[in-house]
């Protein structure tokens, strides 16, 4: 299986629209962050765990060519503002897959009503197939995903896990009988917006803590402010198994 990290930043990016913060103005490429989500790829399957403003651009940046389906963390804009964006691969292999959460689904519909109309439809317009999520398990091609319950703030949001593989991002609470669905973890990737507390997303040290919990072989930090340091600077800082990620990164497991 291999994880490429599509965008790894907050819900603004980085650098931030007019910012003079130093680390918005760095030259390394690691500091440059789109909207977070990752490509999951394994035998002839690709699946894409949320899909934002900067969709159509991580999918030329990574040569993407085949996608077996979408599937939704939440609702928030920067998860789910490249759905039109699906259309070039619509064009060549039909309904796109996607998976999400019913009250996700529904904000979905109401966002982009013309990929869900049924009559009169937008010749333009890409179709989807729903599926919807209730916390069960569910199969993507041959594998079974486990969903990850959680909030962000008062949110309901979805993780997930695939095999030895669990993303969580937006998280700010786990409940206990979650957490016990990640133990043997290979590679485990959760959210770490920055060092100040936020009422809806782990912070380093939380972060840091959860990873302690959960004990994966390897963890990666993702969903990254300009607000929590240089990416080389904070990566000396981490554990020997800990690792910040950044955009285009990719991983095997």
């Amino acid at each position: 299986m291999k994880i490429t990290f599509l965008g790894t930043g907050t819900s603004q990016g980085i650098p931030i629209i007019g910012s003079t913060h130093p680390v918005c103005l760095s030259d390394n490429p690691k500091d440059k962050r789109l909207r977070v989500s990752v490509l999951i790829e394994w035998d002839n399957y690709s699946y894409v765990i949320d899909c934002g403003p900067d969709f159509r651009q991580q999918m030329l940046r990574v040569s993407c060519n085949k996608l077996d389906g979408i599937i939704f963390t939440h609702e928030h804009a920067d998860h789910v503002m490249g759905l039109d964006d699906i259309r070039p691969f619509f064009f060549r292999q039909g309904d796109i897959d996607i998976y999400a959460h019913k009250r996700v689904m529904l904000a979905l519909e109401r966002t982009f009503p013309y990929i869900f109309e049924t009559e009169n439809r937008y010749p333009g317009a890409p179709s989807v197939n729903e599926n919807y999520l209730d916390g069960n398990p569910f199969v993507v091609g041959d594998i079974e995903v486990v969903p990850i319950d959680g909030l962000h703030n008062m949110l309901q949001v979805y993780g997930y896990r695939f095999n030895k593989f669990a993303y969580l991002t937006d998280m700010k609470t786990v409940p206990e009988s979650e957490i016990e669905k990640l133990h043997g973890l290979e590679v485990l990737v959760i959210n770490a917006l920055r060092e100040e507390p936020h009422v809806s997303h782990f912070n380093l040290v939380e972060a840091l803590n959860f990873i302690k919990k959960v004990k994966p072989k390897r963890a990666y930090l993702t969903h990254i402010s300009h607000l929590l340091g240089f990416h080389d600077d904070v990566q000396q800082k981490l554990p020997e198994n800990v690792y910040l990620a950044y955009d285009n990164l990719q991983i095997t497991i």
